[in-house]
């Protein structure tokens, strides 16, 4: 079924001027499904059965809720970390820990790290685009390992099912934090887990990798994936408590 969208506007308070800018996702699911986003857009997902009177009513029912998420979305924006400089003193967080680092004058372009600081050796200091290619570089290569690592310790659990080996792609993501394209067997990775605990990117390669025995979220997806992962709900909790969700 193809996906059809509308752009709907709720009133909440006249006298105020309140209103609810929402994007009405016409699909087949059998609930209301509402989601507003860190940009502040509202999203609900609806049967094409159900009437936009009736997804009208179910906005301002959750108008509280919609109002007070975008406000704390918005405050969360004031708080943002500053683009970085890559100057010393500044902190690069992997694995939930923060890494501070250190610039030092060197004969070599290299870094690395002793799990409480990270050296950045560079010919010149004063170098920006120098510097951000280095400690980018450093960063990119962390996530392709941890990331192969995780999914290597994973991926035995499920070759007994027949599934084959998938091919790990990391890349920068807005909303999610992992994808599966089950008959591809491709699993990609948001680049920012590699800010999370360890345990919370276990979680997230483990509910891809359950998307090759159940593709949508269903009932058994969740109940498989908890034969898997007992604890996948505290691991998740962590993930979206510590870190903005995408």
């Amino acid at each position: 079924m193809k996906v059809r969208t509308e752009e709907r506007t709720v009133a909440i308070d006249e006298a105020c001027h309140t209103t609810i800018h929402y994007l009405l996702e016409r699909k087949k699911v059998k609930n209301l499904n509402l989601r507003i986003r860190r940009d502040g857009s509202v999203y609900l997902s609806a049967s094409p059965r159900i009437s936009p009177e009736e997804t009208d009513r179910f906005v301002m029912e959750k108008a509280d809720f919609i109002l007070s998420a975008i406000k704390e979305f918005e405050d969360m924006k004031k708080y943002q970390p500053q683009p970085k400089q890559y100057a010393s003193g500044e902190s690069f967080t992997v694995l939930g820990h923060d890494l501070r680092l250190r610039v030092i004058q060197g004969e070599k372009n290299e870094i690395h790290s002793d799990g409480v600081f990270l050296y950045l050796q560079a010919k010149d200091t004063e170098n920006f685009a120098l510097k951000e290619r280095i400690v980018k570089n450093y960063l990119n290569q962390q996530c392709r390992e941890i990331f192969e690592e995780i999914t290597d310790q994973i991926y035995p659990l499920f070759k007994k099912y027949g599934v084959e080996c998938p091919t790990l792609r990391i890349r920068n993501m807005e909303t999610r934090w992992g994808t599966c394209l089950a008959k591809k067997g491709i699993i990609t990775l948001n680049k920012r887990l590699l800010e999370a605990p360890r345990s919370c990117i276990e979680y997230v390669v483990m509910h891809e990798m359950c998307h090759f025995i159940h593709a949508n979220h269903s009932r058994q997806f969740y109940e498989f994936l908890t034969m898997m992962m007992p604890d996948w709900k505290d691991r998740r909790d962590v993930l979206n408590r510590c870190f903005v969700s995408p």
